[in-house]
């Protein structure tokens, strides 16, 4: 009886190993459908730089000057991260009526906002910038070659769906001012 047993276990292991693997889901242009990206706490950290990294590589395609991170800038995409979130819309307007000069006026930012792009989407952050870079409007503020800083954020909303927003300038300083005493 156990050696029927095992026989019949091993036919069906057998059988199941033949089994072609299931298709992605393909969208109506033939490609797969994007898979739901979830940011971990340690990705977290290191999604900023690899938009960095990427930036920079298409920067120096187009050889246009490279970025650096600016936490201030930084600062302000993250507030509107949230905000947008929140507004359920991605545009360059947040829910105060304030524009990303504004935004980035708030936490401190001394220098010259130049662009800002913007992605909803439940899609990585590499997909993301190439996505933008497929768009004139966003491909012309990752590339300006005015621009010498870069601030980028995100925010994931419990259902996945990442709201992506990169902002360039130059001119303002690395240090997020101290908040006013009391």
């Amino acid at each position: 009886m156990n050696r029927r047993h095992a026989l019949a276990l091993l036919a069906a292991t057998s059988l199941t190993a033949c089994t072609p693997p299931t298709p992605s889901a393909l969208g109506p242009d033939g490609k797969p459908l994007p898979r739901l990206y979830r940011i971990t706490e340690s990705d977290a950290r290191r999604i900023p730089f690899r938009v960095l990294d990427a930036v920079n590589a298409l920067r120096q395609g187009a050889g246009v000057p490279a970025l650096e991170l600016n936490p201030v800038l930084t600062a302000a995409a993250a507030t509107h991260a949230r905000d947008i979130s929140i507004q359920n819309r991605p545009w360059h307007f947040g829910s105060d009526g304030s524009s990303p000069i504004d935004r980035a006026r708030s936490v401190g930012y001394t220098g010259t906002v130049l662009g800002e792009t913007l992605s909803e989407t439940y899609e990585s952050e590499l997909e993301t910038v190439a996505a933008w870079m497929q768009e004139e409007g966003p491909r012309a503020v990752i590339l300006d070659p005015d621009a010498r800083q870069l601030g980028f954020a995100f925010f994931q909303e419990p259902n996945g769906k990442i709201w992506w927003v990169l902002n360039t300038g130059f001119g303002g300083s690395s240090e997020i001012p101290d908040a006013p005493s009391s």
